[in-house]
């Protein structure tokens, strides 16, 4: 198995949940937790390893699968990991998610790691100058702020500087938080606190956030935030067609990992994606789509066929 074969090294978690089962696996068992913890394309990469036996973790008897490991099995951090975890201490947006002290406990716990890259290794050639101020402490009190109420479902007092110059001030519980590659910036899906209209989710760029304070207010839980955002998707999803050639499947599962999707074999060699969007990823996922090269085709649907068309005829009379 390839170590970090895919950035958020899902199916290693996937997988070590099902060999921590101590109780036999049906294939449909495994199926069913394979979609509930990773992404439906894991599948395709998961489940003929297992069947054909090129991941020899699990001993068969008749349809059951039995994991040969012991309850006691621990997994030790690699010199790998703990390489990569060095070279994450140094991105400025790791300050977002620790504080100083927790920061500099790891890296001294970490003194003697070499990182596995540095910062000064990338050169983004496609990437908004302009990226959000991580190194600002309101801009890392709102956005840990935000986190925490994401998780407790808390409602935020919020003050916004709208794009075009408004202030936006009202009560929001956070529902997601996005990073964009291409912009350098995170976003916010957000509810508004408004018991008399239908749920709609809002997005605000957290650099824009002037003010945010905690409330003691929390969400219902009889709303079903996954739905809340599906029903913001589009009715018709983006389909792509990708040739599996020069490892296009496994890089396009990366590239598009932000998205909802679900991928499905067509034949020996190609595949087809269905990728759900709404409006404020539009411009995002055009310009990745664009940027990803010939094994990737666009098949549908109509509304991102006639932008994808009109963008590429505007560079083409540049």
């Amino acid at each position: 198995m390839e170590l970090f074969s895919e950035i958020y090294s899902c199916y290693y978690r996937v997988l070590r949940h099902l060999l921590c089962s101590q109780n036999p696996l049906t294939i449909k068992e495994i199926y069913n937790r394979i979609c509930q913890e990773g992404f439906e394309e894991s599948l395709l990469s998961i489940i003929p390893k297992l069947e054909d036996g090129s991941w020899d973790l699990f001993k068969k008897e008749d349809n059951l699968y039995l994991s040969k490991l012991s309850p006691a099995f621990a997994i030790p951090l690699t010199d790998l990991e703990q390489s990569y975890l060095k070279a994450l201490l140094a991105d400025k947006r790791i300050l977002l998610f620790l504080d100083l002290e927790q920061r500099e406990a790891l890296n001294e716990m970490l003194a003697c790691v070499r990182p596995l890259w540095r910062q000064e290794h990338f050169y983004y050639y496609d990437r908004f100058a302009d990226g959000d101020p991580y190194e600002d402490e309101t801009y890392r009190r709102n956005f840990r702020l935000l986190l925490k109420a994401q998780k407790n479902r808390q409602f935020v007092e919020i003050d916004y500087n709208s794009p075009k110059g408004n202030r936006v001030h009202h009560y929001y519980v956070p529902i997601r938080l996005e990073y964009s590659a291409k912009n350098d910036k995170f976003r916010l899906l957000a509810l508004a606190q408004n018991p008399h209209r239908r749920n709609k989710l809002e997005t605000f760029n957290i650099d824009r956030i002037a003010y945010a304070h905690l409330t003691d207010n929390t969400l219902s839980s009889s709303i079903d935030i996954n739905s809340l955002i599906r029903n913001s998707y589009y009715q018709e999803p983006l389909k792509l067609r990708i040739i599996n050639k020069r490892n296009a499947l496994e890089r396009a599962m990366l590239h598009f990992a932000n998205y909802e999707k679900n991928t499905v074999r067509i034949d020996e060699n190609t595949y087809e994606c269905l990728i759900y969007y709404n409006q404020s990823m539009e411009t995002e996922l055009l310009i990745e789509v664009m940027s990803f090269g010939p094994m990737l085709t666009v098949i549908g649907n109509e509304r991102f066929l006639h932008i994808l068309k009109a963008r590429l005829c505007r560079q083409k009379l540049l």
